[in-house]
Order: C-alpha cells, then sequence, then structure tokens
C-alpha cells in the first residue's frame, strides 16, 4: 500500500487535531507529501512539525472551508508549492453541541444550521470544484469525503450533524459517477466514536468518575469492539482509499465504527 502513495500530494482539511491530524500523519508516513489545511494555525503548524519530525514533508496552509476564495486559494497554493494535486482527504467538520447550548430541531438557531451546512457539506462542493483542474492531470487522483456513524443513524440534538453527514454520504456518491470519467475515484469513510481532543475535553468536564463511567459506557456499550477508535486507525483507512491500491473502488462508504451501526444492542 506504501509504494502507491509515495509522493503523492495529499490535501488534508481540518487537520490541526483529531482525525485529520492522524490521517495527515499517517499518510506522511507512507510517503505523502502533505498540505495541512484548518483555521487552527498553530494546530496546523504542530502537525507540520510531527510529519516533518519524522522524516516528512509538510507544509501548513491556512483556509476557513466556508469561504470559497480562501479555498480556492488552497488548491492554488498547494498546486504551486507541490506541483499539483493527488489526494483530496475532505476532512473539516463541526457540530452543532460545540457551537450552542439549545440544537434540538425546535430550538436550534438559523445561523447554527446554517454554519453546520457550510462546514460540514458545502465546502466538499467547493474544495472539489477548485481542486478539480489538478485532479484531472493526476494518475490515480483519490477524493476521500469524511462522513459519520451519523449518516446512516439519528442522534439526540444533532439535526444539522445528521443532515450533513447524510449529504456527504450521497454527494459522494455522485461526485463519483461524474467524475468517473476523468478516472478520479471518490469515497467516503464514516467513523464512529474516536478518541479525539475534542472528546477527552468533554469527559474532562465530568469530575465524578462514576458519571464519567456511564458517560463513556454510553459512547462505546454499542460497540462489538468495546472501545473507541483512534484518529490513527481512521488514518490507515484513508491511506488505503488515497493509494492505487483500491483502483477499482470508488462511490463507497466504508463504515470504521467499531460496529455500533449494524445492530441495536449493547455489550456488557
Amino acid at each position: 500500500m506504501s509504494s502507491s502513495i509515495n509522493g503523492k500530494v495529499c490535501i488534508v482539511t481540518g487537520a490541526a487535531q483529531g482525525i485529520g491530524r492522524g490521517c495527515a500523519i499517517e499518510l506522511a508516513k507512507v510517503g505523502g507529501r502533505i498540505v495541512v489545511s484548518d483555521r487552527n494555525s498553530d494546530g496546523g503548524q504542530k502537525t507540520v512539525s510531527e510529519i516533518r519530525d519524522m522524516g516528512g514533508d509538510a507544509t501548513f496552509i491556512a483556509c476557513d472551508v466556508r469561504n470559497k476564495a480562501e479555498i480556492e486559494a488552497l488548491m492554488q497554493r498547494a498546486a504551486d508549492h507541490f506541483g499539483g494535486i493527488d489526494v483530496l482527504h475532505n476532512n473539516a467538520g463541526t457540530h452543532e453541541t460545540d457551537l450552542a447550548q439549545k440544537t434540538a430541531v425546535h430550538e436550534m438557531d438559523d445561523d447554527i444550521w446554517d454554519l453546520v451546512y457550510e462546514v460540514n457539506l458545502r465546502s466538499i462542493w467547493y474544495a472539489v470544484r477548485a481542486a478539480l483542474p489538478w485532479l484531472r492531470d493526476s494518475k490515480g487522483a483519490s477524493i476521500i469525503n469524511t462522513a459519520s456513524m451519523a449518516s446512516f443513524t439519528a442522534m439526540p440534538v444533532s439535526p444539522a450533524y445528521c443532515a450533513t453527514k447524510g449529504g456527504v454520504l450521497m454527494l459522494t456518491k455522485a461526485m463519483a459517477v461524474d467524475l468517473a470519467q476523468f478516472g478520479i475515484r471518490v469515497n467516503c469513510i464514516n467513523p464512529g466514536t474516536i478518541k479525539t481532543p475534542l472528546l477527552d475535553k468533554y469527559f474532562d468536564i465530568i469530575e465524578d468518575p462514576q458519571v464519567r463511567a456511564a458517560a463513556l459506557k454510553g459512547f462505546t456499550g454499542g460497540n462489538l469492539i468495546p472501545r473507541m477508535g483512534t484518529p490513527e486507525e481512521i488514518g490507515k483507512l484513508v491511506c488505503y482509499l488515497a493509494s492505487d491500491d483500491s483502483s477499482f473502488t470508488t462511490g463507497a462508504s466504508h463504515m470504521i465504527d467499531g460496529g455500533v451501526t449494524i445492530w441495536r444492542g449493547s455489550v456488557d
């Protein structure tokens, strides 16, 4: 797998922490030349430093994926820096509960709905169109979109997140159909509960150990593999989809959720 990524230019959005950082680092481990992108410059530079410290090749380009002009500039600067674009990993995302306290369908403000849509879904459309001139010139171009287990199953107080991640799933399929004529493959990944700084922060707020344990079980109790996933595990799947080893795979939706969405039960 690694040999078929070696030298490919890989853009990863939302790469300042969590899943995006894990994916950027894993792609670098197998020889990808990485464009780390995020609004968070400090976090993005930290990801670049980690890649360079292990001998990899990476650069940081700041970008707010809600802004079409910034996305277009990201693609141009990435191509200017590395000479092209081969892999686009649309990973940037947000959740309404990170933005407001009242996020149920009947309580959410319009601006919160719009922001989640702009980050989670519209940005993918913008990014693919902006990267297309270089992806068309690439041999073995691959687009990987981060969807979610919420693309398949609803969660409380998450209407915008569920709707947009469902949209990512179908947009991936539509893009696979439209871009096949250019030899560009488009797939998506559907992570379950992944151990990230954002989730760690949630648990750190809970002071009572029993309450914390109960909350953890709520996140992982339905997993057939009884633990959280890691960003590194997500990154290895992304490496496969970025590589030529997946050259017969397009329009596919890849679950990486510990088995939680295939049944309605609890693992004690």
